[in-house]
C-alpha cells in the first residue's frame, strides 16, 4: 500500500505564493512517483486538518514565517507525523539572521560586519556608511531587503513598504560573487554562482524568468569551489539541520584574500526551507548530479522524521 504524502504548502507568509508553486510541483512528482497525495493549503486550524488526514509523512513546502521558522516543525512534533527538512530548533536558529550568525562565527566561519539596530537609529544615522545592507530579523527568499549605496537617495523613514518589524539587521555590503551550495543530507551536492540582471539577487529575480543567470558549476577556481562545498556542509551541521538546505555566500574575489583563489569566503545565512520551484537552486544543482527532480522529492520524503 502506497504511503499518503501531505504536502503542507500556501500559508499566510510573505512567501505564500512561491510556497503554492512549489508545492505542486513536489505533489505532482510524488504523484508520479506512486505515492498518495494531498495537498493543505495551510491555515491555522492546520493541526486539525491533519490530525483528520492522518498522513504517513508530511513534506513541508511552505515557506517563510510559521513555515520555516520551527513554527510548523513543533506542530508536526506534537502529532508525530514525519517531516521533510530541519527539525524544530534548527529552523529556528536559521530563520533568526542574528542568533545564525553568531552561532556561524563561533564556527570559524567569516560572516559580513553586521548590527541588529532599531528603525530609530538606523534613521538617526547609527548604521554604516553606505553601501551596506538592510535585512528583516526573520524573513526569507530576500523578502524586505534593501541594499543602500553611496549617491542612493533612501531615506529608510520614507520606506513606507517596509513591514518587517522595528528591529532591523544591518550589514555591511560585501562585493562579489553570488554563490549558494546546496546540502543534501551528509553531503554537499555542489555550488553555483547566481548573477542577478539588477543589484542583488532579490525576490523578483529569484522566481522570475530572465532575471538572473545561473553558472552551475560555479565558475571559482577548483580551491575556491572545495571550499564552498565544505561551508555549505559545515553551516548544515553547525545548525543541526537535516534532510535539504541551501547555504548563501558571498565570495569576494575583488582583492587579495585568504583562499588559494584569491577570494574571501562570507556566510550569509542558510534556507532550511529551499525553494521548489521550476527557477529552484537546489532542483537545479541536484539535477546536475544526475538526481532529477522526482528522484529529489521522493528521497526527502524517504528522510523524513521527527525530532523526538
Amino acid at each position: 500500500m502506497s504511503r499518503l504524502v501531505a504536502v503542507l504548502m500556501g500559508g499566510w507568509s510573505a512567501e505564500r505564493e512561491v510556497s503554492l508553486v512549489s508545492g505542486n510541483a513536489v505533489g505532482k512528482a510524488l504523484g508520479e512517483a506512486g505515492f498518495d497525495v494531498e495537498l493543505v493549503d495551510v491555515g491555522r486550524d492546520v493541526a486539525t486538518v491533519l490530525g483528520d488526514l492522518k498522513p504517513d509523512v508530511a513534506f513541508n513546502a511552505l515557506h517563510g514565517r510559521y513555515g520555516e521558522d520551527g513554527v510548523i516543525q513543533g506542530v508536526l512534533e506534537v502529532l508525530q507525523i514525519p517531516y521533510t527538512h530541519s527539525g524544530v530548533l534548527a529552523s529556528a536558529l536559521a530563520m533568526d539572521k542574528p542568533v545564525a550568525r553568531t552561532l556561524f562565527a563561533a564556527a570559524g566561519m567569516r560572516c559580513a560586519e553586521g548590527k541588529v539596530m532599531t528603525r530609530r537609529q538606523l534613521i538617526d544615522g547609527q548604521g554604516f556608511e553606505p553601501p551596506y545592507v538592510i535585512k528583516p530579523i526573520n524573513e526569507g527568499s530576500s523578502v524586505g531587503v534593501r541594499l543602500v549605496f553611496e549617491g542612493d537617495n533612501f531615506r529608510f523613514e520614507d520606506d513606507k513598504a517596509w513591514t518587517f518589524g522595528d528591529q532591523v539587521l544591518v550589514e555591511r555590503y560585501i562585493p562579489g560573487k553570488e554563490i549558494q551550495v546546496a546540502v543534501m543530507g551528509d553531503r554537499a551536492l555542489g555550488a553555483i554562482e547566481i548573477r542577478p540582471h539588477g543589484r542583488f539577487y532579490d525576490y523578483e529575480a529569484k522566481y522570475t524568468n530572465d532575471k538572473a543567470n545561473h553558472l552551475m558549476p560555479a565558475p571559482i577556481g577548483e580551491a575556491a569551489y572545495e571550499e564552498a562545498l565544505r561551508l555549505g556542509l559545515l553551516i548544515h551541521q553547525t545548525l543541526g539541520c537535516r534532510g535539504v538546505s541551501r547555504a548563501d555566500l558571498r565570495y569576494d574575489d575583488t582583492g587579495d584574500g585568504t583562499n588559494e583563489g584569491g577570494g574571501t569566503f562570507y556566510v550569509l545565512e542558510t534556507n532550511t526551507q529551499p525553494g521548489m520551484t521550476p527557477l529552484s537552486l537546489v532542483p537545479e544543482i541536484a539535477a546536475h548530479q544526475g538526481i532529477d527532480f522526482t528522484e529529489l522529492v521522493t528521497w526527502m520524503v524517504e528522510d523524513a522524521s521527527c525530532d523526538r
